[in-house]
């Protein structure tokens, strides 16, 4: 089916408009938005943390998957106020929203501004279309000082790209359906 929602041709970056049509939709492009107002931007939509976790051991990525190890992670529990207070270092944080991607659809994720004013920043990968499941990023904080961050906090934006075509076959990684704790 084409995906045709306003004035732009297949492979634009989608509008608020654009998002707001899929948000209707069933399964919602995304789901679970504390503020769906206030987390509705120009050109995407912010993504607030859930959980925030360290970790624990070494990874391995090999050429076929094969031999893929996630390290472990500790799930990091915030203070009463609901805040985490992160030393220097990488962590792992997983959004509270769920994704669900058309098979016309892909995503980027970046850093909003005030994450990387306070000197943090986070790392993500490609969204592609095809995808469900709640999204995890790389965050790390460089301040000497350290890094306050609140729960529910929105701290990326995920842009959302209308595809030439729609993808004949849609994301089917390891990935797929992640939802709650950080991955093991």
């Amino acid at each position: 089916m084409t995906e045709q929602l306003g004035n732009g041709d297949l492979g634009g970056v989608l509008s608020r408009e654009q998002i707001q049509t899929l948000l209707r939709r069933d399964p919602p492009l995304v789901s679970g938005m504390p503020d769906p107002e206030m987390q509705l931007q120009p050109n995407g939509v912010d993504l607030t943390v859930a959980s925030v976790a360290r970790f624990s051991g070494a990874g391995a990525v090999t050429v076929d998957n094969a031999g893929r190890r996630l390290p472990g992670t500790e799930l990091l529990p915030p203070d009463a106020s609901g805040r985490w207070t992160l030393a220097p270092g990488p962590y792992l944080v997983r959004f509270s929203e769920t994704v669900n991607l058309p098979a016309s659809c892909m995503a980027y994720a970046r850093p909003r501004s005030s994450l990387l004013r306070c000197g943090a920043a986070l790392h993500t990968a490609v969204w592609d279309a095809g995808y469900s499941g709640q999204g995890v990023a790389l965050l790390v904080v460089y301040n000497p000082d350290g890094f306050v961050l609140e729960q529910r906090a929105r701290i990326v934006q995920l842009v959302f790209h209308w595809l030439g075509q729609p993808a004949a076959e849609g994301y089917r990684g390891a990935y797929q359906g992640e939802t709650g704790q950080p991955a093991p």
